[in-house]
């Protein structure tokens, strides 16, 4: 995901789940406004420099960038998915970056309850 109003619809219209390292928010596609055409997820990260120096928030873009990869074929076709680096994510562990975006991303891909709101 590369445009600006792609990320500002996610992050405003999707469902969110947080942790401690990552905040994802996953828009899935709108069928009215695109009935027909397939097409893959898009996924963006935010890695503001509250994370660190230039060289921790690209190593945080990477790690978090290969976490994803595996998880792409579980996103519903066309939907829009930003994971937003917080600030401890840049010295967490990878073990720990790569459970809290897997509970996030379990959380948000659960069917909603009707109970919530």
């Amino acid at each position: 995901m590369r445009r600006r109003d792609d990320f500002s619809l996610a992050v405003r219209r999707g469902r969110r789940a947080g942790r401690p390292t990552v905040v994802v928010h996953l828009l899935p596609r709108d069928r009215d406004r695109d009935p027909d055409a397939p097409a893959p997820p898009l996924v963006g990260f935010i890695v503001a420099r509250t994370v660190g120096n230039a060289v921790v928030r690209n190593t945080t873009r990477r790690r978090l960038r290969h976490l994803v990869r595996p998880h792409l074929d579980r996103l519903p076709a066309g939907s829009l998915l930003v994971v937003r680096a917080n600030p401890p994510a840049g010295t967490a562990r990878p073990d720990d970056l790569a459970a809290d975006l897997e509970s996030a991303l379990d959380r948000l891909l659960r069917p909603a309850s009707k109970g919530r709101r």
